[in-house]
């Protein structure tokens, strides 16, 4: 799991003077920095950014090669200013977001905020690059900090012309570029070629790996069942 959510939900109190902080204007055009959500020792960086950065709930004793900065990111900010990024990703890290969440003035969405908060720290056309285990896969629900079931439809909520968070309070909004189910070890960067991906598989795994996925075919066995990560990448709608 890449994300140190799971195991230490620690919960603190945003404060009106950090969100204020957090929310100051940034005129940086395209940026090449990169931010990974949940990112422990091990921030990843699917489009090789020049420069990266990440965000945990715990400190951390050694960050070296990063700009690391603590934050609980179910009840506060993600502590950038806006336009901060061409990038964020986020690796198995949204399903520990709940939806729902009792705060101190009544009952709170912070997934929806997450997604608002995203939306807020990317620059124009950046983008979001989600990966996470979703429904129907055994492994959306396995973990017991698995909090937040995302399926094939939860992106409309956030994308599109007229995004259905509006009713929850979202203000930002994505264009789709990518939805889809995919094998994790395949994609972890976005980059042809990158060791960080599985390498594909040639001669008699190849053909091995056919002929399973036409037995899977032929029984009717659905795509989740065979690849159970659901991929987002989304662009930010905004104004440059």
């Amino acid at each position: 799991m890449g994300s140190s959510y799971g195991s230490s939900l620690i919960l603190g109190d945003a404060t009106c003077r950090q969100q204020e902080k957090t929310h100051v204007q940034n005129p940086t055009e395209d940026p090449d920095r990169h931010l990974d959500l949940g990112c422990g020792r091990f921030p990843r960086n699917p489009y090789a950014r020049g420069h990266l950065c990440g965000v945990d709930i715990r400190p951390l004793q050694d960050s070296e090669g990063f700009d690391y900065r603590v934050a609980n990111l179910i009840l506060e900010p993600i502590p950038y200013p806006d336009n901060s990024f061409s990038s964020v990703s986020a690796f198995d890290f949204i399903e520990h977001v709940p939806r729902v969440f009792p705060g101190d003035g009544g009952t709170i969405f912070p997934f929806v905020r997450l997604m608002d908060e995203i939306w807020r720290v990317l620059a124009p056309r950046g983008r979001l690059y989600a990966l996470t285990p979703a429904f129907p896969a055994p492994e959306a629900f396995t973990d017991p900090t698995h909090v937040n079931i995302i399926t094939d439809k939860t992106h409309e909520y956030f994308c599109g012309e007229r995004p259905m968070g509006r009713m929850y309070g979202f203000r930002g909004g994505f264009k789709v570029l990518r939805c889809e189910w995919v094998s994790l070890a395949e994609h972890y960067s976005t980059v042809p070629g990158s060791p960080e991906n599985r390498k594909p598989r040639t001669g008699v795994k190849r053909a091995a790996e056919i002929m399973r996925n036409l037995i899977r075919r032929i029984s009717g066995r659905s795509a989740a069942a065979r690849k159970r990560y659901l991929l987002w990448e989304f662009e930010a709608l905004k104004d440059d």
